[in-house]
């Protein structure tokens, strides 16, 4: 029982786990892109080659060259550096959305998984009707609202994560639940909150964690589609979905201006989907036994 979870376990070993990590394929890609993007976020903090919101109509619609790496847009703005900036604004997002749905989805998992019975059916319930609501068309009701911005994107990209998280942690819990040692902490006298948080939550920490990166990807796809229909980021504020669709008129005078958003965004959301894929099977105990 406790070989498949405790620290000095061979699927979880440091060394053991970094050996079998290094020839995962999907998840070095992975990990590879991500860092990437993480650097180059992390860069538009303290360098950019140009001001991404400075104006040179003189210099629009350059091609790349070696003083715009990237080229210029429409308004002579240097692309390479929208990218750069538009990298951080993409993380923000999805950090900030996913971590609403983490926070509140798990919380209400593990509460489905304690109780059962009618909170249980309840808490699915909410989920089932949330889900019926996707973080686009919330996004658009709470624009009509509230108008748009990158607040609201945030929101409702947050709300639409949290029966997602709900779901998985529910039944992730549930499984833990049937399991012989919470038997005995029962038989211990320990309470449902207390094996909630000492047996249940560590051992469904491998799955929130998978479930939070493949969200994560899912929460950057979200923004730059919100962004792109006009209901995200907001000028003069860069966003790789409004880059997109300010190159949607320039096509055949500079059909560069949408292919460097569109890379950027498909490279970001694979490498968090690999990453994702690379870690469940690393983080999950039946498949380390396979390997």
């Amino acid at each position: 029982m406790s070989a498949a979870i405790t620290p000095s376990s061979p699927a979880t070993s440091a060394p053991g786990w970094l050996h079998r990590a290094l020839r995962h394929r999907s998840f070095v890609i992975g990990a590879v892109l991500s860092l990437l993007l993480i650097l180059a976020a992390a860069l538009s903090l303290a360098w950019t080659p140009w001001s991404p919101y400075e104006m040179d109509l003189a210099a629009k619609l350059q091609p790349p060259s070696g003083k715009h790496w990237l080229g210029t847009d429409a308004f002579g703005r240097d692309v390479a550096s929208l990218l750069l900036v538009g990298a951080r604004n993409s993380i923000l997002v999805g950090v900030i959305a996913v971590g609403i749905g983490l926070s509140i989805g798990t919380a209400l998992g593990l509460l489905a998984a304690a109780k059962r019975g009618w909170v249980e059916e309840l808490i699915m319930r909410l989920a089932d009707f949330t889900f019926a609501f996707p973080a686009i068309l919330s996004a658009i009701m709470m624009t009509a609202v509230f108008g748009a911005g990158i607040v609201n994107s945030i929101i409702a990209i947050g709300i639409f994560n949290i029966p997602t998280f709900a779901r998985v942690t529910r039944a992730s819990a549930n499984a833990v639940w049937s399991r012989e040692y919470i038997l005995a902490s029962r038989a211990c006298g320990k309470g449902s909150w207390r094996i909630t948080l000492e047996h249940v939550l560590p051992n469904i920490l491998s799955v929130l964690i998978v479930q939070a990166t493949i969200q994560f990807a899912i929460a950057i796809l979200a923004e730059a589609a919100l962004s792109y229909l006009g209901l995200g980021t907001q000028p003069p504020q860069p966003s790789w979905g409004r880059m997109l669709s300010e190159a949607q008129t320039l096509m055949f005078q500079a059909p560069l201006l949408a292919v460097w958003p569109g890379v950027a965004i498909a490279l970001a959301v694979l490498g968090l989907n690999l990453l994702g894929d690379g870690l469940r099977d690393l983080l999950d105990p039946r498949l380390s036994r396979k390997r």
